[in-house]
């Protein structure tokens, strides 16, 4: 990656995944995410990998979650990757699609949505 790229948010290597998250990548996995959420409260992170702002909240996130003593269940969704699984959040659970887009859902239902700077740890731990 180049210095231009990590200043202003270059394309990510999808090989670099952190391991604080459960990825999205099917409808299956959207389906088993929702299931949990009937188990505990689960959250969804929604992140444009071409964003310069998507990229500064996830990483001012993840260092939020890092700070926890108690780890919530975390999933994430390339939105570029996967803009069918998105469609079907915002259409399945009636919420707007937002990026980046953090999602609380128990039972089911999302109990809490936030996007841009209004993305915080405490929306899941609360």
């Amino acid at each position: 990656m180049s210095f231009f790229d990590k200043i202003f948010g270059g394309k990510e290597d999808s090989s670099e995944k952190n391991p604080i998250w459960k990825y999205i990548e099917s409808d299956d996995d959207l389906k088993k995410t929702i299931e949990n959420s009937f188990v505990h409260k689960v959250a969804i992170f929604k992140h444009s990998t071409s964003c310069f702002i998507s990229k500064t909240v996830l990483r001012n996130f993840e260092k939020e979650i890092e700070n926890l003593d108690q780890k919530p269940e975390l999933y994430f969704l390339d939105l570029l990757a996967h803009r069918s699984i998105s469609n079907k959040i915002a259409e399945d659970l009636s919420v707007r699609h937002e990026s980046p887009q953090l999602l609380v859902i128990e039972n089911g239902k999302v109990i809490n949505s936030a996007s841009h700077q209004h993305i915080s740890a405490d929306q899941i731990v609360s």
